[in-house]
């Protein structure tokens, strides 16, 4: 028996109904699904006015196979310092995918970019955009970061107020013990805040998410994690999503993540986000030398990196607790009391990479490493001199004497 073709109107009607492959539907493909049990949710992450990740869920009809799958959302601005309340749309421009680790698979995390609905511009606190023209301005260069995320898990305090005391500190209000036996240590009243951090880890890994490390900080209650290497613009965006993931984890552990540079006054250390960079002929043979030339071109403009690297960081960068002083500059090889460490490998070597270690924790790593691009980009290819117009150039020449 022949199989009966099916009529051409038929067979475009259900390649419509089933969708492009990889590309969510939006609501029209929704409004033919008989049920949404085999939906893929989609938590939008993006940042606020003050760099502060939030999100939303979307129900996709499939799961896309890249961002350009994704549809364009939008959410209330004024409700994010970010617009008023009169016209606060703001729309939402996936840039990454990442795999959801609490939702499990088939469900994604999306970052995603703001930008106003009215003019089309950048939203407040979307510096995303202006690291991307700087990180494909210097794209031959091939920049590599590593950023080191320190934080510190904090005790709630009243809801929606910034909490001021430290997992491990005593509950009587006197102080524990000196620091020392904190720093990468084991075991109960040591490692205060393991078990967030251990469960961060492998959400990170789960989600995709470069993350490189983690350990006990040199304060009761303070751990760092480690994002890189990553390339160009991908370093804000893991350390975006890690940031968040970490956020979502401590919903479940009765503790606050505190990005705060001196989340303790007194002789506690503060928390940095150290920021390990090269390029590619700092990587090469001669690569030390380039390092050097860059310290040099950094500490030129060094008031301008410092007002990049993050707010309240006059409280950490005193000079004490392996810093240096805020109004100093000055880089050396395996001195972490520098304002740019350079390994002793890298020495060794000839070349490899520096870290700079000013950033704050609660920096913004879009403008720290757009910042830190565009200083050594200018350092190392400059931009040539425009050359003079004819009329210029015999207006600037003396006249012959008489």
């Amino acid at each position: 028996m022949a199989i009966k073709k099916r009529p051409a109107a038929a067979a475009k009607g259900a390649a419509a109904k089933r969708g492009k492959k990889g590309q969510d539907g939006g609501s029209t493909k929704l409004a033919s699904m008989d049920t949404y049990e085999k939906a893929v949710l989609a938590e939008y992450v993006w940042l606020d006015a003050k760099q502060t990740p939030r999100s939303k869920t979307m129900t996709m009809s499939t799961l896309p196979t890249s961002v350009e799958g994704l549809r364009v959302w939008n959410y209330d601005g004024s409700s994010t310092e970010q617009a008023d309340g009169h016209n606060s749309e703001i729309y939402l421009y996936p840039r990454a995918i990442f795999k959801d680790p609490f939702r499990g698979a088939p469900h994604i995390l999306v970052l995603a970019e703001a930008y106003n609905a009215w003019d089309g511009e950048p939203s407040i606190g979307n510096t995303r955009a202006k690291c991307v023209e700087v990180m494909d301005k210097y794209e031959d260069l091939d920049p590599w970061f590593g950023i080191e995320q320190e934080y510190t898990l904090m005790k709630p305090g009243k809801v929606g107020e910034t909490p001021t005391v430290p997992l491990g500190f005593n509950e009587d209000g006197s102080e524990p013990a000196p620091q020392g036996p904190y720093y990468t240590g084991a075991g109960y009243g040591v490692a205060i805040g393991r078990p967030v951090a251990e469960e961060h880890y492998f959400k990170c890994l789960q989600a995709g998410v470069k993350i490189a490390g983690m350990n006990a900080e040199v304060m009761p209650g303070q751990w760092e994690f480690q994002i890189g290497p990553c390339r160009g613009i991908e370093m804000g965006d893991h350390l975006t999503m890690a940031r968040y993931i970490m956020l979502r984890v401590t919903e479940s552990h009765n503790c606050i993540c505190s990005f705060s540079p001196k989340p303790m006054e007194g002789d506690w250390n503060g928390a940095g986000c150290h920021t390990n960079f090269s390029v590619t002929p700092m990587r090469e043979e001669g690569g030390f030398d380039v390092i050097t030339k860059v310290c040099e071109a950094f500490g030129k403009v060094a008031a301008e990196h410092i007002a990049e690297y993050g707010e309240g960081n006059d409280k950490r960068l005193t000079g004490k607790h392996e810093t240096c002083d805020i109004n100093t500059f000055k880089f050396g090889v395996a001195n972490r009391g520098a304002s740019i460490r350079i390994p002793r490998e890298t020495e060794k070597d000839g070349k490899g990479y520096m870290e700079d270690r000013r950033p704050a924790a609660n920096c913004d790593p879009y403008r720290v490493t757009a910042k830190m691009m565009k200083t050594t980009g200018e350092c190392l290819n400059p931009e040539p001199e425009a050359e003079a117009k004819p009329e210029e150039a015999a207006a600037a020449t003396p006249a012959a004497a008489e």
